[in-house]
């Protein structure tokens, strides 16, 4: 054919035909390096047991390969499980890697199936594996042998020792239990029997407990903060109670003219009259008349306070002692 100005056999002798056998070659060489492969570990299974399909591509390493995702079942072939894709290098060519997935299959109906053809697509081309074949047979039932019933469970001679033998681990730690147990009611009976007898400190004298009262005002550090008339209404309180204890009389409802009168029967020193003297009043103008008094004053009230309950104690403790000598 010849077209005017224009050769076409001489064109496609120089061009086309060139082309054409190159596409051939490679779509050739394509195919060699690209293939899949389906096989059954067992092609015939009876029904109800399992097989395991194996499906390996043959590619370049240079080519990324999808496998298709299966669902649960092919048509009544249903797939129990699936491994992970295996990757390996071609021993007798190292461009090339071998990719294989297994499924384990069942059926629980009998007849011959047929797996499809799985294809798969990459950037050379397309390639897909062979359909393979997969006979589930039926179990075969003897008709010509007679039905028996089911038969009876058979009576078995269990003893005491074989129960033991099967639950000895409990039993050991029963007889562990309950010898612990014993253990401590017999420590809790005797515990009952001779009891711990704890005995109770003495209790503090009315001069103790005032001067302990006495210590702990001293570390409240009232005045110092500025608290100065509860320092005093505390200092007279320890007073009132101490007097209270010892001789008898409402120091608390009384004055301090009222307190003087009641403890004039008593006979007290004339030092510790010299002290009460000092502090109450004291106290009674910075109670009533907020009288602030300067820090040495403050601070020896405290310590003519203590003073005054070694004084009063002395005369109490001395009769004391005479009674204990007198019985």
């Amino acid at each position: 054919m010849r077209i005017k100005g224009f050769n076409f056999k001489g064109t496609f002798r120089q061009f086309l035909l060139p082309v054409i056998v190159f596409l051939l070659v490679f779509q050739n060489a394509a195919a060699q390096n690209n293939s899949a492969v389906s096989m059954l570990d067992k092609a015939v299974i009876p029904i109800g047991e399992q097989t395991v399909l194996h499906i390996t591509v043959h590619v370049p390493a240079n080519i990324s390969v999808v496998f298709p995702k299966l669902a649960d079942s092919i048509g009544k072939i249903k797939i129990v499980g699936a491994l992970k894709t295996d990757s390996l290098t071609d021993t007798k060519n190292a461009s090339s890697k071998i990719i294989t997935q297994s499924f384990t299959l069942t059926a629980f109906d009998p007849g011959t199936y047929i797996i499809p053809p799985f294809e798969f697509h990459t950037n050379t081309g397309y390639f897909r594996t062979n359909a393979i074949t997969l006979k589930v047979n039926a179990v075969l039932v003897d008709t010509t042998k007679a039905f028996y019933d089911i038969k009876q469970p058979f009576l078995v001679n269990y003893t005491f020792w074989d129960w033991l033998r099967d639950h000895w681990i409990w039993v050991l730690l029963s007889a562990f239990l309950l010898i612990v147990l014993a253990i401590a009611a017999f420590y809790l009976n005797s515990r009952l029997k001779h009891p711990l007898i704890i005995k109770a400190p003495p209790a503090l004298t009315a001069s103790q407990l005032a001067n302990k009262k006495l210590n702990e005002l001293r570390d409240k550090k009232l005045w110092q903060q500025g608290k100065v008339k509860a320092y005093y209404i505390e200092l007279t309180d320890i007073i009132r109670d101490y007097l209270e204890s010892i001789y008898k009389i409402q120091a608390h409802e009384q004055t301090s003219d009222e307190i003087f009168v009641s403890l004039h029967q008593h006979q007290l020193s004339q030092g510790a009259i010299d002290i009460l003297k000092k502090i109450l009043p004291l106290a009674d103008l910075v109670k009533f008349a907020k009288l602030e008094p300067t820090s040495t004053a403050n601070e020896q009230c405290l310590d003519d306070a203590i003073q005054l309950i070694a004084q009063l104690a002395a005369p109490t403790q001395k009769e004391k002692s005479q009674e204990d000598q007198a019985e």
